[in-house]
């Protein structure tokens, strides 16, 4: 056993997440297989200026989490974590902390590399300036954005937050096949707050591409880091590999 206790005897996954994030662990849940337990902690969110200060904070965390003797550490947040290159933060997070850390955003570039995706269509909740944030970001690792749609939340600032998590399915699914355009390898949904686990068997069976998730994106790289390589088909294609 990786660990003697009665629910974590395969893996322990600790999980960093924004202060008014409660989706992804409600994901999460229904995703990991027997054995493997999910550890949360709140971190607040930071701005795109500061690389140092989001590195310390992250490290700082990983810190608190290590107590539960963790296996490996998401920092679970979409656009908080696109730095370029993506596995920069990563790294430099798992070599100051000592316990291997990934981030949504080197999670999502490494899950479209394994699915051999270069073009995606795109839904967000996001506003203009966090979708051109995300476009760019992954431009700059060989990732086309067919077409991207956000719900425009953040443009009032952090007080709509709280909001993305309240989307109805039925809306987030109009978005994403709104969002959706022909010729694309894939469909992705970002933002660890925006709920959309059930949808994405039926979208993918719809669309006939892989369609990922940033939970869905950031759990995969979390299991396979602690050595867990169960298929997981309610996660869709990338959970399968």
């Amino acid at each position: 056993m990786a660990h003697e206790s009665v629910y974590s005897y395969r893996a322990k996954l600790g999980l960093i997440t924004p202060p008014t994030n409660t989706v992804n662990e409600a994901e999460w849940a229904r995703l990991v297989p027997a054995g493997v337990t999910v550890h949360s902690h709140r971190m607040p969110l930071h701005g795109h200026g500061n690389p140092d200060a989001l590195l310390a904070d992250i490290v700082a965390n990983v810190g608190l989490l290590g107590q539960a003797n963790v296996d490996v550490v998401a920092y679970a947040c979409t656009a908080g974590s696109m730095v370029v290159p993506a596995h920069s933060l990563p790294e430099a997070a798992s070599a100051s902390a000592g316990r291997p850390v990934v981030t949504t955003a080197a999670a999502i570039v490494s899950a479209l590399q394994a699915l051999k995706v270069s073009r995606v269509s795109i839904a967000t909740p996001y506003h203009q300036a966090l979708n051109d944030h995300e476009v760019e970001f992954l431009q700059a690792h060989g990732v086309t954005t067919d077409a991207i749609l956000g719900l425009g939340l953040g443009a009032n600032g952090p007080g709509d937050y709280p909001f993305i998590a309240r989307t109805p399915l039925e809306k987030v699914e109009e978005i994403a096949l709104r969002a959706f355009v022909l010729g694309s390898q894939a469909l992705l949904i970002t933002c660890t707050d925006f709920p959309s686990l059930p949808l994405i068997p039926r979208l993918e069976q719809e669309l006939g591409v892989p369609v990922l998730s940033s939970n869905t994106a950031t759990l995969w790289a979390s299991l396979r880091r602690a050595g867990i390589d169960d298929a997981i088909p309610a996660g869709g294609a990338l959970m399968e590999m």
